[in-house]
C-alpha cells in the first residue's frame, strides 16, 4: 500500500509523529490497527471512535 502526500505535508506528518514519541509509519499503522478493530460497527463509526480516542494527537498534528 502507498500513500502519496507532497514534500510539505510528508515532512510535516513526520515532524509531528516524532514530537508525539513515534516514526510516522508506526503512527499510520497504529491508526489503521485500532480503525480495524471495531469489530460490527461501519467505517463512521469506527472514523468517529478514532478521532475522539485522539482529539488532542490530532490537534497537535494539525
Amino acid at each position: 500500500m502507498t500513500l502519496d502526500l507532497d514534500d510539505t505535508k510528508a515532512q510535516a506528518f513526520r515532524e509531528r509523529a516524532r514530537s508525539v514519541g513515534r516514526e510516522p509509519e508506526q503512527l499510520l499503522v497504529e491508526f489503521i490497527d485500532q480503525l480495524l478493530k471495531q469489530p460490527g460497527t461501519n467505517i463512521d463509526e469506527a472514523t468517529d471512535y478514532v478521532l475522539a480516542k485522539n482529539r488532542e494527537l490530532y490537534r497537535r498534528l494539525a
